[in-house]
């Protein structure tokens, strides 16, 4: 038989959730300590004395560099580290700077050229930001922030900068140094983007942005207002490091989802405003010499490539908005192979030509063998985790031209067009079922699980709804073969299931219109002939059915559910029949038990326990009386819990018997495992016994294991006093079959 799963023991590694944790308390204790100190310098710079401004204003670069540095490599994200890097290679560079300026007399411009390089890293560290912070990648928002920023320094060189230089050409230097409020602009449109990204409650955010704000008046009014402008850079500098300090810095990269997702009008009308102002300068104010001409039209041209490139991104954004749309509604979610929507379209395009090329169109209907218990034991994510790697196995092992879909829950189809009459898909089911006996591996170890294939195969024009449901029915028909094995389609199988359909529709109210009813074949003693009890079993008379066969509908029963309330009933009916039986013996009678089937969904269900002990408080019955039987296979399919609840019936008394014994796994260690006291041999065992047949010697090894395990045995389906006798010879316990009566109903039970 082929084991459901097996398990690897996983490393607990594999099991431990992606490292999340939060810094500290202590990181946002020293980012708030840090701030004060903060508060201090800045109110000593601003109403210090003046000789004591320069030394602090380098005493805050210098806290402000060792705090960007501690905040980047010991409080950020590992994988998030590379904006604040930057942003800490900025403020070296602003150090570097600032302190150049003040040792070396006569520096001139020198430290501008390590300024310049400053903000641009600035820049980039906040665009980095901004790139990681937003779910959407195509969010226009840094290209807005460039316009803005453009715009602001078309205005700054119009009215403030140009007319400061005179007639003359001043060095390049001096103009690239004069543009520096407008990357100010830029940087604080950048971080203030973090605004619509989610960032309102993170305090690292409400840091930055007035500290940006800071940086920019400070460059606007430097030249005029040396003094303010101190104060100012020294509170950027320290609000920066501040931020970096603090926890919530860890938020400004982590992906959000972005809030804005399409042009709005007031963005809109802002976007045109700043397009207009360049036009409207440059008609007010017109190009003095070679130089404006020159500046103005680099700005013009950076402003109509944004816009270009703005333009760029919507329309690829469109595109690729349309085709995820597209794809979300032709291919599945989980794992990216086509949907019941493609395979359908599909089958229809291959059925136009089919005829022509005197091809047919075959399906492989594919479904996991008990994919609820993978989910029920270790949780959807891995039952996920299956899925995918199923997907990913059958694709990998399929022709180009084929065509592998997942079409809902553990259901996957594989659909091909081959010549007529040939067996290709034949030979594809048995490769499909042979890549599942190499076991899966996932995160919690090596899972081996098995498939049902049901193939159906149709000509030209070919309905897809047809073909699907045609290799849907074939795969059940799988499935009760015994599974982990491929079944072909025929049009008997329609018969069958509309039988089926009709059988549960009927089953469905059976129990409530009082058309179940339990009937009670006897179970004697091998040695004497005494009765020892009765097997009960649920037998179903319908008025136009008339009766149906426990082989039909109990598999009905127990695929939907409806197991669990009938057996409870029966085990009801079963118990409450043996105490008036039990009442009406005479002292020294040999006492009677009854033996009733527990089904699967019964054993996994909890409530099984609860209703056993409120049936034995109604009844008065011992619980040693009752004998539940399970099936060996019944127990496998969760072993867990099947022992959990075995255990917990044992507990209370009640006698475990394993039905069918020797048709399933039946092995010691399985059997040591079972807190059962009864054997129940499968009555195909018993058939030749008594005529020196072949299974003879299985049954006396049966006898002689259960006599060492201190069980006692119950031989089923013993018709003949033949094998009676053998039985009785091989010191067999008990036994049932119609030699000592055929099952009946209670009122026509003679004890």
């Amino acid at each position: 038989m082929t084991p459901l799963l097996a398990t690897g023991r996983a490393s607990p590694e594999r099991h431990a959730p992606p490292s999340q944790a939060s810094p500290p308390r202590r990181d946002a204790a020293l980012a708030w300590r840090f701030l004060t100190g903060s508060v201090l310098v800045v109110v000593a710079i601003t109403f210090g004395p003046v000789v004591a401004r320069v030394p602090l204003g380098i005493g805050a670069n210098v806290a402000a560099v060792i705090a960007i540095g501690y905040g980047t490599f010991r409080v950020a994200d590992r994988a998030d580290r590379t904006p604040w890097r930057w942003l800490w290679i900025a403020s070296l560079l602003f150090l570097a700077g600032a302190s150049l300026r003040v040792t070396v007399s006569g520096a001139g411009r020198l430290p501008d050229m390590l300024v310049i390089p400053g903000y641009l890293a600035a820049a980039y560290a906040f665009a980095g930001m901004l790139v990681r912070r937003r779910a959407d990648r195509d969010d226009p928002a840094w290209i807005d922030a460039v316009l803005v920023g453009v715009t602001f320094a078309c205005l700054e060189w119009t009215y403030q900068i140009a007319p400061s230089f005179g007639d003359g050409d001043p060095p390049l230097l001096t103009v690239v140094t004069a543009f520096l409020p407008a990357i100010d602009v830029v940087l604080l449109l950048l971080i203030g983007q973090q605004f619509l990204s989610g960032g309102l409650r993170s305090p690292a955010l409400w840091l930055l942005v007035p500290g940006i704000a800071g940086l920019l008046t400070a460059d606007l009014i430097a030249a005029t207002h040396p003094g303010p402008a101190a104060t100012l850079y020294a509170s950027t500098c320290l609000m920066t490091g501040a931020a970096t300090l603090h926890p919530s810095m860890r938020q400004l990269t982590r992906p959000s989802q972005a809030l804005v997702r399409r042009l709005s009008r007031k963005r809109m009308v802002g976007l045109g405003f700043v397009l207009l102002v360049p036009v409207i300068v440059a008609t007010v104010e017109p190009a003095g010499g070679p130089l404006d001409q020159n500046v103005r039209g680099v700005l013009v041209a950076l402003l109509v490539g944004t816009v270009l490139l703005r333009v760029v991104r919507s329309n690829d954004s469109r595109a690729r908005a349309e085709n995820t749309v597209r794809r979300r509604a032709t291919h599945d979610a989980l794992t990216d192979l086509p949907n019941r929507e493609l395979l359908s379209d599909t089958i229809t395009a291959w059925g136009e030509r089919a005829t022509a090329d005197q091809q047919e169109i075959s399906l492989l209907f594919l479904d996991l063998d008990r994919f609820k218990m993978i989910n029920d034991h270790w949780g959807h994510q891995v039952g996920d985790e299956l899925l995918c790697a199923v997907a990913a196995r059958l694709s990998a092992n399929v022709r180009g031209s084929d065509l592998v879909c997942r079409i809902g829950g553990d259901e996957f189809v594989i659909a091909l067009a081959s010549p007529s009459h040939s067996i290709l898909a034949e030979s594809v089911a048995t490769r499909a079922l042979g890549l599942f006996t190499e076991p899966f591996t996932l995160s919690v170890g090596d899972v081996v699980v098995s498939a049902s294939i049901g193939v159906a195969k149709a000509g030209g024009g070919a309905e897809a709804v047809e073909l699907i449901r045609d290799a849907d029915t074939a795969m059940y028909k799988a499935k009760d073969s015994g599974r982990n094995a491929y079944a072909l389609f025929d049009t008997s199988l329609r018969d069958e299931l509309r039988d089926r359909i009709t059988l549960e529709q009927q089953l469905r109210g059976a129990l409530a219109r009082g058309e179940l009813y339990a009937a009670y074949q006897p179970i004697v003693d091998v040695a004497t002939g005494e009765l020892d009890g009765f097997e009960t079993l649920m037998r179903w008379e319908h008025p136009q059915l008339g009766l149906v066969s426990p082989l039909r509908f109990i598999p009905v029963a127990e695929e939907t559910g409806l197991i669990v309330e009938a057996g409870t009933w029966l085990l009801r009916e079963s118990a409450a029949q043996l105490a008036v039986w039990r009442a009406g013996r005479r002292p020294g009678d040999r006492p009677l038990h009854i033996s009733v089937n527990v089904s699967v969904r019964q054993l996994t269900n909890r409530d099984l326990v609860a209703v056993v002990q409120d049936i034995l408080t109604e009844t008065g019955l011992p619980p040693g009386a009752l004998w539940l039987e399970i099936t060996e296979s019944g127990v496998m399919e969760d072993i867990d819990t099947a022992l959990a609840t075995l255990d917990e019936l044992r507990d209370l008394g009640v006698t475990m018997a394993i039905d069918d014994f020797g048709t399933g796994y039946s092995s010691l260690s399985y059997l040591n495992r079972l807190p059962v006291g009864i054997v129940k041999l499968d009555r195909s065992f018993i058939n030749d016994v008594g005529r020196h047949g072949a299974n003879e010697s299985i049954v006396r090894a049966v006898l002689a294991m259960a006599a060492a395990l201190n069980l006692r045995v119950v031989a089923e389906g013993v018709e003949t006093e033949l094998q009676r006798d053998w039985l009785c010879e091989q010191g067999c316990d008990l036994a049932q079959g119609w030699l000592f009566g055929k099952p009946l109903r209670a009122s026509e039970t003679v004890l």
